[in-house]
């Protein structure tokens, strides 16, 4: 009998099974197990309806970095609702917040490709958004300068980008494609920068960055240089496994790009304010883009908005032709939102205030340490984390890397294990666990909570063992 046979046809549980359709989620668990409701958050805690306190691991989806309940958000919310709750910015139209807000990024960018600079802002309200409104300046900028069919572009395999049509197109991975008849012909994928699983025989990183150059040159000398507009990257790759790059990897590919000219625009969606201890993944792993992409922890995930930021590179030819056609033809309801972005100022401000990067610098390597020493598990082939964002990656063999069997569903079986020691991780492709706890995390709640893994971990070997025999 399934789970939404036996309870109330009132209670919150089945309502949500009768009307919600979950994004991510298998509907026929959904009906066998019913939904996790959470109630309420506190710090690094959340709490479930029957009173269940849990780690929030993953801070949500990577992004409440300032934690659940923190009361200067919520009243930079209220303030800005009472004063003006909405305007737009189309027409020249403009809030006070988004200005600051604008000013703010441009202040704090990474540096840019090209010998540029970071310039402007463009707010739309999710990451999705973001890096479909960033291929579409990409068309903008080279139809600009009289190469409108340089409009094919490149994503990593594994990358995670979002799920608007064209972003799902860039987001390598099958559950975002399969069933929605994508990707759509204009993306390309090229090699992930993954040296543990990627590395052929005993090459080395040196050789592996190499190869991945390589790769990438080929892939834009087959589809022809002059149809090719940018590739996308994450700084660190996210969803598709907290691929951390190997050294030299974004100086070898800058190269090619350039060599072709190809745009860098770097999604850090999930890097950006301070995730792997600098402000930028591009400032920790040398990106130099040509536009960025940012959302989550832009607002701590409180309220919805995202930006792109161009470099003066870009927005220099993108500025005449929309003087040239009278327009800047783009926009949306939500962006430059004024309670949205008057949260994101307030939340940039606390990162200055409370010196959140140094203390993200000041924790990771306890982080490292303790996310390291689940390696010594025979089913854990690789451990790696950089700043506070790491992963585990099992296996069955580790001497050979085997993986264990997809159907048995391994990662997902272990993160529900560890859920039961009260902390709330997530299941990536390809049997890894992800790490990516709020950045207020103390350093006795990051030991409480590695702890808690430690304790489940007797339990996942249990399983590994039972499925290997």
């Amino acid at each position: 009998m399934s789970f939404d046979d036996t309870i109330s046809g009132n209670s919150s549980a089945s309502r949500d099974i009768a009307f919600h359709l979950h994004p991510f989620t298998n509907p026929s668990i959904l009906r066998e197990t019913g939904p996790h409701i959470m109630a309420r958050g506190d710090g690094v805690f959340v709490y479930d309806d029957d009173g269940q306190k849990f780690y929030e691991g993953m801070s949500g989806l990577w992004c409440t970095s300032l934690g659940f309940s923190e009361p200067e958000l919520v009243e930079a919310a209220i303030s800005q609702l009472r004063t003006l709750p909405f305007y737009h910015s189309f027409a020249g139209k403009a809030v006070n917040p988004a200005i600051d807000l604008a000013e703010m990024l441009v202040k704090s960018a990474p540096p840019a490709g090209h010998n540029s600079k970071m310039s402007k802002v463009y707010f739309a309200a999710s990451g999705s958004e973001a890096n479909d409104t960033a291929i579409k300046m990409v068309w903008y900028y080279h139809a600009a300068r009289g190469n409108p069919e340089k409009r094919k572009i490149i994503s990593r395999k594994r990358g995670y980008h979002g799920v608007t049509i064209a972003a799902a197109s860039m987001t390598a991975l099958p559950y975002a494609q399969d069933g929605f008849g994508l990707p759509l012909d204009f993306v390309k994928h090229t090699l992930t920068p993954d040296y543990y699983n990627g590395a052929q025989n005993a090459e080395s990183e040196a050789d592996f960055v190499s190869r991945c150059a390589n790769e990438l040159e080929a892939l834009i000398l087959a589809e022809g240089p002059d149809t090719v507009g940018a590739l996308f990257a994450e700084p660190v790759m996210g969803a598709g496994g907290v691929i951390i790059p190997p050294s030299g990897y974004f100086a070898a590919i800058r190269t090619v790009l350039h060599k072709y000219d190809v745009l860098l625009v770097a999604d850090e969606v999930i890097c950006g304010f301070g995730r792997t201890g600098n402000m930028w993944g591009s400032e920790t792993f040398d990106v130099q883009p040509d536009m960025l992409t940012c959302a989550k922890a832009l607002s701590s995930a409180y309220l919805p908005i995202s930006a792109v930021i161009l470099s003066e590179h870009i927005y220099g030819p993108i500025g005449v032709q929309a003087e040239q056609l009278g327009i800047f033809g783009h926009g949306y309801t939500y962006s430059a939102h004024p309670v949205c972005a008057a949260v994101a100022v307030r939340a940039q401000k606390l990162i200055t205030e409370r010196d959140i990067i140094g203390h993200v610098r000041r924790i990771a390597p306890v982080f490292f340490e303790r996310v390291a020493s689940l390696g010594r598990y025979d089913f854990v082939g690789d451990v790696r984390a950089v700043g506070l964002i790491g992963a585990m990656e099992f296996c069955a063999n580790k001497n050979n890397k085997k993986k264990f069997d997809p159907a048995q569903k391994f990662a997902s079986r272990a993160v529900a294990k560890i859920q039961e020691y009260g902390v709330i991780l997530r299941a990536l492709p390809g049997d890894i666990v992800g790490f990516c706890p709020p950045l207020i995390i103390k350093e006795d709640e990051l030991h409480d909570l590695f702890d808690r893994v430690d304790s489940a971990m007797s339990d996942i070997k249990s399983i590994a063992d039972s499925i290997r025999d």
